[in-house]
């Protein structure tokens, strides 16, 4: 190579091809569907390949980062292995193609970035990972939860201004649209011939109960009269919540994560801000002391 800093390029992108092959071995371990396991071993093996051409490049030995790894097995596990493999995909073709002008000469380029190309077109064929054909039951239980909840919760902070009475309205209010929203999924799944429904009410529902609890949560911990900062952390969290799912899906089916999180944020704060005007308006219309 011409210098030090041409190898260390090498370097990084030789780590990236070493985890990712390692990574899809391990994946491929557990999963359970024969065709994804051999598509994941595949690629495993195109993976060591692009290592080797960059070791040679680099003239340096290395290993896969176990640590590395083991927490994308974690996160693979936890949120399903297409979205962990789509988006080492992406980095590393970003990667490769971040550095193609520094490493244009090298003649097995081209090669390596078809490869990754058709990687991506082998992980389309992958997309029935059973967590991800309920992502329109999550997004649903979600979206309902977010909308619902951040609205109450702003009213109730504004009429009652204690937190301990606005977490228990804020729970009975989710515990109880939980259980109508996921009866209502079941319903509506098992009406349009769904096979699945109950366990699409099941993603639902979850789904739903999981943003309650985030959203009360900080009315828990804040002390009675910090209703306000126990509502803008709320609030907060809806965002959190709203940046982290929508860049999920961003990952796992190719969508614009800019514009479904403005219109998911949008809607959320909008009818948290005008729920928060109407529990001002009751209590100062209505007279009530709580």
């Amino acid at each position: 190579m011409k210098n030090a800093a041409d190898r260390r390029v090498f370097q990084k992108l030789q780590q990236q091809e070493l985890d990712g092959a390692f990574l899809y071995r391990q994946i491929a371990e557990f999963t359970k569907n024969e065709t994804d396991r051999k598509t994941l071993l595949a690629i495993s093996q195109d993976e060591y390949k692009h290592a080797a051409i960059f070791e040679k490049y680099s003239q340096t030995k290395r290993k896969p980062n176990s640590t590395r790894v083991n927490m994308n097995v974690f996160i693979a596990r936890l949120l399903g292995y297409t979205f962990i493999i789509k988006l080492l995909e992406n980095t590393e073709e970003k990667g490769i193609r971040d550095y193609k002008e520094d490493i244009d000469l090298i003649p097995e380029l081209d090669d390596i970035l078809k490869d990754e190309e058709q990687h991506e077109q082998y992980l389309l064929g992958i997309l029935h990972e059973d967590r991800l054909q309920h992502v329109g039951d999550i997004v649903l239980g979600m979206n309902d939860a977010l909308v619902e909840l951040t609205g109450s919760l702003a009213g109730y902070t504004l009429a009652m201004q204690n937190t301990s009475l606005i977490a228990m309205a804020g729970l009975i209010t989710g515990v109880s649209a939980t259980l109508s929203m996921t009866a209502s999924g079941y319903f509506s799944s098992r009406e349009s011939g769904n096979k699945h429904a109950a366990k699409s009410a099941a993603y639902t529902g979850a789904a739903y109960l999981v943003t309650v609890a985030l959203l009360i949560l900080p009315y828990l911990l804040f002390s009675s009269k910090n209703y306000m900062w126990a509502l803008g952390t709320t609030l907060c969290i809806a965002l959190g919540i709203i940046a982290g799912f929508n860049f999920y899906t961003s990952v796992v089916k190719g969508r614009s994560f800019r514009r479904n999180f403005l219109v998911m944020a949008g809607i959320s704060l909008s009818v948290a801000a005008i729920s928060f005007t109407v529990g001002l308006l009751v209590k100062n219309v209505l007279g009530i002391s709580l």
